[in-house]
């Protein structure tokens, strides 16, 4: 995935109300904008860090500038627009650089499915193949090298995991796909210590047939790719 064009990097001052930034430009300029990521982002927004951020030319936009990556202090790289994780899922299958999904051709988002009422971030088909669904989920949160999942607690991921168990159970395939959007991060765990009834309904998503999968990007101002496979652990 390439950004295009490159993005541009400031200074955070701070994050607040969610969705706004400011932040400061080399140029001594101070800005105000859009940040994507509705999660806690800790470790992600440390006044200090650099940040990278995208231009839109939509002129109906109050901010046009959005929050695309951190560069922090301790010389990690996080990408916080948690958007960016489905399309950089997508673009690695659609290039065969997921060897667990060499075997699909047909690659459909956000398709209705479920009891729930839900949609399914990536649906894969191929002829002689069940269908496999897979669920995205963006890992930031570092704590002593492992990313856990979520960083708050999270309804809708519980949601989602009912919802995948419930395919698995059906005989197609389900899968949890972890992308890991943080440099320093080394192996994956849910974040039971955060959201106990998310962790307890993972286990049983797992032991119903879900996968788990895990890969982490690469990431500079210019782009980004998914690199090495990385393990989930249980904890």
């Amino acid at each position: 995935m390439e950004f295009h064009p490159p993005l541009q990097s400031a200074t955070l001052i701070r994050r607040y109300k969610r969705f706004l930034a400011d932040v400061i430009t080399p140029e001594g300029e101070t800005l105000t904008i859009h940040c994507a990521n509705t999660g806690a982002m800790t470790g992600c927004a440390t006044p200090g860090d650099t940040v990278w951020y995208s231009t839109s030319d939509n002129p109906k936009r109050k901010y046009p500038n959005s929050w695309e990556l951190t560069a922090t202090q301790d010389g990690h790289w996080i990408c916080v627009n948690t958007l960016r994780a489905n399309d950089l899922v997508a673009e690695a299958i659609a290039q065969n650089a997921i060897p667990e999904f060499s075997e699909y051709k047909k690659i459909s988002r956000e398709v209705k499915y479920g009891a729930e009422n839900s949609r399914i971030d990536l649906l894969l088909q191929a002829e002689q193949q069940v269908n496999c669904y897979i669920e995205v989920k963006s890992v930031t949160l570092l704590q002593e090298n492992c990313g856990y999942f979520p960083d708050a607690v999270t309804t809708r991921g519980q949601k989602h995991l009912r919802e995948l168990q419930h395919i698995a159970e059906q005989g197609q395939r389900a899968v949890l796909f972890f992308a890991v959007l943080h440099s320093g991060i080394r192996q994956v765990a849910a974040a039971a210590h955060i959201d106990h009834n998310y962790s307890s309904l993972l286990e049983q998503a797992r032991n119903s047939g879900v996968e788990v999968i895990c890969y982490q990007a690469n990431m500079t101002g210019k782009g980004m790719i998914l690199g090495d496979k990385l393990t989930f652990v249980l904890k």
